[in-house]
């Protein structure tokens, strides 16, 4: 049985792609829409704390003193580890360099904005 991918979103790329910038509780609304309409695992990843008061679909991490893209880098190599598939949305040319080979699908952080706030109307 294959094993559905989780999208492990970079939360500060995706909410800054667009102007104005998609303030954080409704980035993390639109994801968990988009989640449950795909039928996918999220988790959304914040520089610093995450905001409050959210829960649904998607898992929130709030990464504190440790950078998102780090991170993402690690729960990407024990996704691998675990020989599950993951996306990996974010334009930072650093993070995906360090592990969008391995991600199953790799989306930028504008495109994947584009799609929330479009399918949200």
């Amino acid at each position: 049985m294959t094993k559905q991918p989780v999208v492990l979103v970079d939360a500060r790329n995706v909410l800054r792609s667009r102007w104005p910038n998609i303030p954080e509780r409704k980035l993390v609304e639109l994801v968990e829409r988009w989640a449950e309409r795909e039928a996918l695992d999220a988790v959304v990843v914040f520089d610093g704390p995450a905001p409050k008061g959210v829960s649904g679909r998607a898992e929130v991490i709030g990464t504190g003193a440790e950078s998102a893209d780090d991170w993402i880098a690690r729960a990407g190599a024990g996704y691998v580890s675990e020989g599950r598939p993951y996306w990996l949305v974010t334009s930072d040319r650093a993070l995906r360099e360090a592990v969008g080979r391995a991600a199953e699908r790799v989306i930028g952080g504008g495109a994947f904005a584009g799609t929330l706030l479009h399918s949200s109307d």
